[in-house]
């Protein structure tokens, strides 16, 4: 496995996200890659590296639809490794196309979104009956990166994990889409690690700064599930 860089990577003490080209079982498949350094950690519901906890970098990677693999933590684990990425580290898939990412900023505040809506709904939906058969497949997961400025106390960044997924929903159904999101979206916020003061202690959407997170998400979620003109 081997990679390309499509977009050069972002200024020093910027972590934005620099887009990556791979061949994969006779794939051509895009990734994305924040390289956080050292200082940073991450709040996220992420297959690889979730939870909270010091990360150096995250990784957003295409995978072919019908994803035939069980061992996905794996998976990210070698894109890691072939980008030479070390340390702890976070990894999101998408059967969405990554190279069509968008972003938006608020007040420092970026969020990075790849959006396949083919299989979408509302999270309190009616449990499936096994006489019901499968949908044929088609691309479907929101991935929101966000990265902040500053410090985040634990209970700022779970909420500003809340936050994101508000904004993403009502950027849903400003695009128009009768759902809440798809069944496997996903979510990571970064931010510096708090000092002695413990970090921001909010960031609900009335917050200064989870208003800017909802802002930049909203926006984002917004351009990527918009269809094209």
């Amino acid at each position: 496995m081997s990679s390309v860089r499509l977009r050069p990577p972002a200024q020093r003490g910027e972590p934005r996200a620099d887009l990556r080209d791979r061949h994969e079982d006779g794939h051509h498949l895009h990734h994305l890659v924040w390289r956080l350094g050292p200082g940073v950690r991450v709040c996220s519901s992420a297959v690889l590296g979730g939870g909270i906890g010091p990360r150096a970098w995250i990784l957003n990677a295409q995978v072919p639809g019908g994803y035939p693999r069980l061992d996905p933590d794996r998976h990210l684990a070698e894109i890691a490794a072939a980008e030479g990425l070390t340390g702890p580290g976070a990894g999101l898939m998408t059967a969405a196309d990554v190279a069509a990412y968008t972003t938006a900023h608020d007040g420092g505040v970026t969020a990075t979104v790849t959006a396949g809506l083919g299989v979408r709904g509302w999270a309190a939906a009616p449990e499936l009956s096994a006489d019901v058969p499968a949908a044929p497949f088609r691309p479907g997961t929101v991935n929101i990166v966000v990265t902040l400025p500053l410090a985040l106390s634990d209970a700022a960044l779970v909420n500003a994990v809340a936050t994101a997924t508000e904004a993403k929903v009502q950027a849903l159904l400003d695009a128009g889409l009768d759902c809440s999101g798809t069944p496997t979206d996903a979510v990571c916020v970064a931010a510096p690690e708090p000092g002695r003061d413990g970090g921001e202690p909010f960031a609900g959407p009335r917050s200064t700064w989870g208003a800017r997170i909802a802002r930049a998400v909203h926006g984002a979620v917004l351009a990527g599930a918009r269809p094209a003109p």
